[in-house]
């Protein structure tokens, strides 16, 4: 595996210094590739694929249908590098080509309009649901702490270095064949409590070997995903990160900790940096615990944007808690980001991007999931799934319901993830 040469992190906003950024504006990443706009469609996991991990005819519609919306980047939900680890019924898995032809469809359809299409890259390690998968591993042989969720998930076992190499590989396979299929750049997801977030917290990773032990071993996993997908896709092509400001759990990965990983991966020459954060024990991604202060300024993690961009001169997306034009305008004119993350938004209005660029007036009409049940509003799958059917909806060609019901769709969500893991676990069986 070749090792690129730390070179100095370069941003072309594509503007003069004393021009404010508009949603307009196209952006000029590091590698040479423009994005036509600064609004990106981030990552939601589609689940839309067969149940037996491979992709489906809903894919391109519901990709069509957000590039003629007006976004400028879409970034897919994530597809997985191995089908012993899945993460949700339904995940797609590439680890060859045999699919090679339906992901060529898939990429054709995210760039109409001349949208860009990126897909989010991922191994959930020991978040890899029990209906859905025969064992899970992580950095340590640590079960989720979380009574709700322990019993959901195996206590993983513990990687050994030549599975880490080979699940590194993976991510730089997966990652040439979409290049191959003709998608226009990847995403490696290291948020949100994923293999490579779990890599990074000390609250997971226990190891005491070169991938543990302290910040920068602990790191050491997700730079050698990047090094190898980096030497599979070339200097030309966008790779990115979607990585955690912080996990928000005692003992978790920390703000200062997620900085040092900007700080090397910038060395390394990363195109863009999503910033998240959170994860399904403490959904701060989904806006669990976050300031009243901080929902009056959108972002929620705009302020961690702002100390990054005192350190690397990366481009960076802040994802969560955008909903007004207003907010959006003022994040891009504060210098925190160069790109506007949206994903529950663009859940219930695909087009909502048009009409921002059309310079309306608009507020996303994004709100709190209720069902009446404690212990599932609290939840963060309940609103994932709730988004889910929306998704699902327009991979059949209809609107998002933007009102349906929490009850109901509890109801319908839990007879559909019953169906497709009875359907998963005979093909495993």
């Amino acid at each position: 595996m070749t090792v690129p040469q730390e070179q100095p992190a370069t941003l072309d906003q594509s503007v003069t210094l004393d021009q404010p950024i508009t949603l307009d504006q196209p952006l000029t990443l590091p590698c040479g590739a423009t994005l036509k706009n600064r609004l990106a469609k981030s990552a939601m996991s589609e689940t839309l694929g067969t149940p037996g991990n491979r992709m489906t005819p809903r894919l391109p519609r519901l990709y069509r249908t957000w590039a003629r919306g007006g976004t400028g980047l879409l970034i897919t939900g994530n597809v997985m590098v191995d089908q012993r680890a899945i993460g949700e019924p339904c995940n797609v898995v590439v680890e060859d080509r045999r699919d090679l032809p339906r992901l060529r469809d898939w990429a054709r359809a995210g760039k109409e309009t001349g949208a860009a299409i990126w897909v989010q890259i991922n191994h959930p390690g020991k978040q890899a649901p029990a209906a859905l998968n025969r064992r899970s591993v992580s950095p340590s042989a640590l079960p989720f702490e979380d009574p709700g969720l322990k019993r959901f998930f195996h206590t993983p076992k513990a990687l050994s270095e030549e599975q880490i190499r080979d699940i590194v590989r993976r991510f730089g396979e997966t990652a040439a064949i979409m290049k191959e299929a003709g998608f226009d750049g990847v995403q490696i997801h290291g948020a949100h409590g994923y293999l490579v977030s779990q890599f990074l917290s000390p609250r997971h990773n226990r190891r005491e070997d070169r991938y543990g032990g302290s910040p920068e071993n602990r790191r050491r996993f997700v730079l050698e995903v990047y090094d190898e997908m980096r030497a599979r896709v070339g200097d030309d092509f966008p790779v990115s990160i979607k990585l955690n400001s912080a996990d928000f759990q005692k003992g978790g990965f920390s703000e200062d900790e997620s900085m040092a990983v900007v700080e090397a991966l910038a060395a390394r020459g990363i195109d863009l940096i999503e910033i998240s954060g959170g994860t399904y024990e403490a959904p701060r991604m989904a806006g669990a615990g976050v300031r009243e202060s901080t929902r009056r300024r959108e972002a929620y993690f705009l302020e961690y944007a702002e100390q990054v961009r005192q350190r690397v001169a990366v481009p960076l997306m802040v994802t969560g808690g955008f909903r007004s034009r207003e907010g959006m305008v003022r994040a891009l004119a504060d210098g925190a980001t160069d790109l506007i993350g949206l994903a529950r938004p663009l859940a219930l209005d695909p087009a909502l991007s048009a009409r921002l660029l059309a310079g309306e007036d608009v507020t996303s009409p994004v709100a709190p999931i209720r069902t009446g049940i404690r212990a599932v509003d609290n939840a963060a799958m309940m609103e994932v799934s709730w988004y889910t059917l929306q998704l699902a909806r327009m991979g059949r060609g209809k609107a998002p319901l933007q009102n349906a019901g929490g009850l109901s769709s509890l109801l319908k969500i839990a007879g559909t993830l019953g169906w497709r893991r009875l359907r998963m676990g005979r093909l495993r069986a």
